[in-house]
């Protein structure tokens, strides 16, 4: 996924502008605000799964050093396609010395045929995708529930959290301005509808499970294996 010129500021708020942040950790204020309440939507799967979780768009890699921390039994394989989030990862994951938190990859979800590389299962218990579908094209939309579909082993969970419209309608007024305001910048961006990316899942073999509500109107979406029908 090629990065724009510009996003806005509250979207990418990574940091103050014209500073480098210690060892190149970038420190995102979203994070102090979404991590605990993220985390207790993950966590009645997570906590007592083991095996391996991927995080794609990782920015600043500040979730998956904390959830890495909260379940140790899991190992977290943190990812990200842009160089300067890869380097904020690193120091997060260095500053962390967690031994189940892995070097991040680079993934980029533009491309179909993404993979998890590095050494990270072909059968994964879990894929987490935070604050990225909005500001990306819809064809990262489409390859990330592709690629949940090739990936996920058969109990496995894709978790995605951000703004969602629900049957084309935002689910508040400061989700309509702000898809307005991500559209004005790039016309590919845009607040995406939970019924779209459901059509996307069953054409992955996946199923919408569950949609946790979170502050800020904000949703966790969870998607599994769909069950098949004999």
């Amino acid at each position: 996924m090629t990065a724009p010129a510009a996003m806005p500021q509250f979207v990418a708020d990574f940091g103050s502008l014209g500073q480098m942040p210690e060892q190149g950790r970038l420190d995102a204020p979203a994070f102090h605000r979404n991590h605990d309440a993220i985390w207790g939507a993950l966590a009645g799967f997570l906590e007592s799964a083991r095996g391996d979780v991927l995080e794609v768009g990782s920015g600043t890699g500040q979730h998956a050093a904390e959830f890495a921390r909260r379940a140790p039994r899991l190992t977290w394989w943190p990812s990200d396609v842009l160089p300067s989030h890869l380097a904020s990862i690193e120091g997060w994951r260095l500053k962390a010395e967690l031994s189940n938190l892995r070097a991040p990859q680079r993934i980029d979800l533009a491309d179909p045929a993404w993979t998890s590389s590095g050494g990270a299962a072909s059968t994964l218990t879990a894929i987490l995708c935070i604050n990225t579908l909005h500001i990306s094209p819809w064809r990262v939309s489409q390859n990330l529930l592709a690629g949940a579909g090739r990936l996920l082993r058969p109990d496995g969970r894709l978790f995605i959290y951000g703004p969602f419209k629900r049957d084309g309608a935002h689910t508040a007024p400061s989700n309509a301005a702000f898809d307005a305001t991500l559209r004005a910048e790039n016309p590919e961006w845009g607040v995406r509808d939970v019924g779209d990316l459901n059509t996307l899942a069953q054409a992955a073999g996946l199923t919408l499970i569950a949609m946790t509500p979170m502050p800020a109107n904000n949703l966790v979406l969870t998607f599994a294996r769909a069950e098949r029908q004999d």
